[in-house]
């Protein structure tokens, strides 16, 4: 007899979890209720992603400001970051200027 009862209670969670993504009143799943009350009272478009940055703008901000704190540092941080680019190589040259 109790061979029976497990698969039987097994079948009886599963039916019991299926149904917590049901709206109780027999409605849409939950989270689709959910999305349309979060989209009420916007516009009917969907949101716009901002555009990537150029990479090379961004280096050069970060090359800019390693040279405004003129730190050893800062130079020394913007090197290991940037190693490959041109503009590791003026972070070099000011690096030795700040030796001397």
């Amino acid at each position: 007899m109790q061979r029976r009862l497990l698969p039987a209670g097994l079948f009886g969670v599963l039916v019991a979890l299926a149904g917590l993504t049901q709206h109780p009143s027999g409605g849409l799943p939950v989270m689709v209720e959910k999305a349309k009350a979060d989209d009420r009272g916007k516009a009917g478009r969907a949101p716009a992603m901002p555009m990537a940055r150029d990479p090379a703008v961004a280096v050069a901000e970060e090359y800019e400001a390693a040279l405004s704190k003129g730190t050893r540092e800062a130079l020394e941080l913007f090197i290991a970051r940037h190693g490959d680019d041109p503009l590791a190589e003026k972070a070099r040259a000011e690096l030795k200027r700040l030796s001397r």
